[in-house]
């Protein structure tokens, strides 16, 4: 039953009937709870909580112990400290008139620690108070000196009531992600509620087995423990249980769902004779496959010719040649009388696929359609036709190929391309359009070597770690703003040797609408002021689809020497001559972005080079400028870039239907993740349904996440 239902309003009195102890569930609305309210329900919902389980499970983001503060008379500059002290004077100054700077002196015994607020006025009249009535607060964050004072910018802070709030004194506190109006004193008081009235709700999920093999603490004690831990080492045991928890249910999703597809499904099987392959192969592409082009097919043909459908990721570095790859796979199904499909995330990406597989193919016979978004009706129904009726062998398009009316004769191979820019369920819905055709997905974002057995752990996995001959090297600078004049001076010298340049504009986060106005902006700079003398082009995300073609086509043709563009042209633009890129305000750029970007050029016979202009104001922000002159490793890159930023959303769960990471951090915990995933492999192996007594709680659990109540389905 709905928990709306459960706890229904009576009509006209505004409140809601008591949760009787029996009813309760950890579905019951925080609305309902003593003390919340719908304007607290309001708050907590900024927060992404609306039910007691969301609460249970909203974990402390740090802790502080609490039992022992730090001094003020011991602080260092750089250190993060928490202290404690009495508010002695606060005042407000306007240095200019788009800067307020609010300080508040702490007073700790006799010595005295500033805390500064920039740009937050109102908390001159919120700690004024608490001066007259000379308060205690708590304050957190980097202590820094300035001059003769010691400080701290910013600080998270609360009020130390005069009784002596249990749950936020003498103790080691949770600190929360919170939401203004919503103080951590609340929020721990109202978690601090829900585990006295709902820890008794929560089933446990870990197979009493594993609890005992991997010295695991209780469902129930994990919870009570990581928000209000008795000391450090119970805090500890806490977290490695639930981020075991976490990882485990994604390891068995990712096992039931390699299960499922290797071991019950039967597949279209492919005669490969690899000899008469390469020889084709040797007929249309006019250099050597790398070694691990070669590994790669060579994986491809065996996995097709097995009788079951293959499910294979091709990880490949840029530039490393994942087309080739693709390309043999789809030779194998037309030469076995099917239809093979590569979809791409835009119509870009997809344009020139097409151009390229239509050179390579069309002097075998096999000619190439392509699908998108744009094409006129017309258009559109004569591929659908050509499709269903089997005259169009490969076909190449967007998320177009998975809409309805789409059909093929005989669907054999399914070739997904950045396939992390695709949701599972628009993967599947393209493998639906067959009757269990081969799938191959690729990405030219490199991942961590030490992740991809977790992401892609229901695939199996090609590595293409080489790149192929000819590749020149892209030499990579890293140059100040007020450098820029030299750096375009040395780009005109190539621009007068015949060369071409790509100039890409600042990363605008509001908007692509402003995103397009400010690479306008700057081609209008570029083209007057800079390089009046050659001809520059635009290119950017709120042009149409033709406009961008047609951009593309003159940039190709040598019509255009220098393109401005936003970061449109990170995938699917393939310009030999182009032997510069110009990156402005590099650093507001993630690595895994910037090696992207690095990789549209170096692709001809020319030297080339990549030009980092930045002046970050961050340590991150000067890290990922060194990492990016240093190395030009995309696996290097990737694991760089997971360890400064974490892992995010592209390498969580949300694309792979997995549920969210609450708690688990892939770079901190990856040993645990390697804990978990062999036992969950077992686990599987041994129950593949899932329906053994021991495993009812986990089975449960995991019908409540998207990809669960697929796999597993809900009887």
């Amino acid at each position: 039953m709905p928990a709306s239902q459960r706890n229904p309003v009576r009509a006209g009195s505004g409140t809601a009937r008591a949760v009787t102890e029996a009813s309760q569930s950890l579905d019951d609305p925080l609305q309902y709870l003593k003390g919340v309210g719908p304007q607290g329900a309001q708050l907590l919902g900024k927060l992404g909580l609306s039910t007691v389980g969301d609460l249970l499970r909203h974990f402390p983001r740090r802790w502080e112990d609490r039992t022992c503060f730090r001094r003020v008379a011991d602080v260092q500059p750089g250190e993060w400290a928490t202290v404690h002290g009495v508010v002695i004077a606060v005042t407000t100054r306007r240095p200019n008139t788009r800067l307020t700077v609010t300080e508040v002196l702490l007073d700790d015994a006799g010595n005295a620690l500033k805390l500064v607020w920039f740009n937050q006025p109102y908390m001159e009249k919120v700690l004024h108070g608490l001066q007259a009535a000379r308060r205690t607060i708590v304050a957190y964050g980097q202590v820094k000196r300035s001059g003769w004072a010691t400080e701290i910018h910013n600080p998270e802070w609360e009020e130390l009531s005069e009784d002596g709030d249990p749950l936020s004194a003498n103790r080691i506190v949770p600190i929360y992600p919170a939401t203004e109006g919503l103080r951590q004193g609340r929020l721990r008081r109202l978690i601090h509620a829900v585990l006295q009235s709902y820890l008794s709700c929560v089933e446990e999920t870990l197979p009493a087995g594993i609890l005992q093999k991997h010295r695991l603490m209780g469902a129930q004690e994990a919870l009570r423990q990581i928000h209000f831990p008795d000391s450090e080492a119970e805090l500890v045991a806490a977290r490695r249980r639930l981020v075991f928890e976490e990882f485990f249910r994604m390891q068995v999703l990712l096992a039931v769902r390699r299960h499922r597809n290797t071991r019950l499904m039967q597949g279209i099987p492919l005669r490969v004779d690899l000899d008469r392959l390469r020889s084709s192969l040797k007929q249309i592409v006019p250099f050597e496959l790398t070694g691990a082009q070669q590994r790669a097919i060579a994986d491809i043909a065996r996995d097709v010719a097995s009788g079951l459908p293959m499910n294979r990721l091709v990880l490949g570095d840029v530039g490393s040649g994942k087309t080739m790859v693709a390309l043999a796979a789809m030779l194998m199904a037309v030469e076995n009388g099917y239809q093979a499909a590569l979809m791409a995330p835009t119509e870009i990406l997809a344009q020139q696929h097409a151009i390229v597989l239509r050179r390579l193919l069309e002097p075998l016979g096999i000619a190439v359609e392509l699908a998108t978004g744009s094409q006129t009706g017309r258009a559109r129904r004569e591929v659908r036709e050509r499709l269903i009726g089997g005259q169009s062998r490969v076909v190449v398009g967007t998320h177009a190929l998975i809409q309805e009316g789409v059909e093929f004769a005989r669907l054999g191979l399914v070739v997904i391309d950045e396939q992390h820019r695709f949701g599972v369920l628009q993967r599947q819905a393209l493998a639906l359009k067959g009757h269990r055709p081969h799938v191959l997905v690729m990405t030219a974002t490199p991942i961590p070597r030490t992740l991809t057995l977790t992401l892609y752990g229901d695939l199996d996995v090609s590595v293409l770690d080489e790149l192929p001959p000819g590749r020149k090297p892209v030499v990579t600078h890293w140059k100040p703003s007020s450098k820029r004049a030299q750096v375009y001076a040395a780009a005109q010298r190539l621009l007068d040797e015949g060369r071409q340049v790509y100039i890409v504009c600042p990363l605008v986060e509001e908007s692509e609408k402003l995103q397009a106005q400010s690479a306008t902006r700057l081609c209008e700079h570029i083209a007057n002021a800079v390089f009046p003398q050659y001809r520059v082009g635009l290119l950017h995300g709120q042009m149409r689809p033709d406009e961008k073609d047609a951009v593309m086509a003159r940039f190709k043709a040598h019509e255009i020497d220098v393109l401005v563009s936003t970061t449109v042209i990170e995938v699917g633009i393939d310009v030999p001559n182009a032997s510069v890129m110009v990156i402005e305000d590099a650093d507001r750029f993630g690595l895994a972005q910037l090696h992207q970007l690095r990789g549209r050029v170096g692709r001809g016979e020319h030297a080339s080079y990549c030009i980092l202009i930045a002046d970050p104001k961050t340590e991150e922000g000067q890290a990922r400028m060194e990492i990016m002159t240093q190395t030009r490793d995309g696996f290097r890159i990737a694991e760089e870039d997971l360890r400064l930023r974490g892992p995010g959303e592209f390498y969580g769960t949300r694309q792979s239907g997995m549920p969210e990471l609450q708690i688990a951090d892939m770079v901190r915990d990856i040993d645990i993740l390697a804990e978990t995933r062999e036992t969950a492999f077992s686990l599987v192996d041994a129950d593949p349904e899932l329906t053994r007594p021991e495993h009812r709680g986990l089975r449960g659990a995991l019908q409540r996440t998207e990809l669960g109540s697929e796999l597993i389905g809900v009887g």
